[in-house]
């Protein structure tokens, strides 16, 4: 296992929900979501981060439909997701930035993030 493993994806059909997960071997200071889409020419999209005080960002499209959260205890991140569109339909991955405080969108930005998980799938049927 590496050090960021993510769980919970799966078939969904629109309007569902979805909870993914991710579990850090170490403690972690920001921490992020993203996806990429399938096809060819896609590129990772930022979705949703989270400081360690807890403060947390989101890209337009998720925002009011996904919620970013942190469990400290157990060293593992949370998304929520809810009302999934067709579009959403991406590989979700987890990332981890120990130098990085997240103050809008634009610093979801796979640049800043060092640590990656493997991704878990998410399909949206319609």
């Amino acid at each position: 296992q590496g050090p960021l493993v993510e769980s919970g994806g799966g078939t969904v059909q629109a309007g569902g929900s979805l909870r993914l997960s991710c579990v850090s071997a170490e403690p972690r200071v920001t921490m992020g979501w993203f996806r990429r889409p399938p096809g060819p020419g896609k590129y990772h999209e930022g979705v949703a981060g989270i400081n360690s005080d807890g403060t947390t960002i989101y890209t337009d499209s998720v925002r009011g439909r996904f919620t970013v959260s942190r469990d400290n205890a157990v060293r593992t991140l949370y998304l929520q997701m809810d009302n999934l569109r067709p579009e959403d339909a991406a590989m979700y991955y987890c990332a981890a930035a120990p130098r990085w405080y997240l103050r809008r969108p634009e610093d979801l930005n796979i640049a800043n993030f060092d640590f990656w998980g493997r991704g878990t799938q998410v399909i949206v049927s319609t």
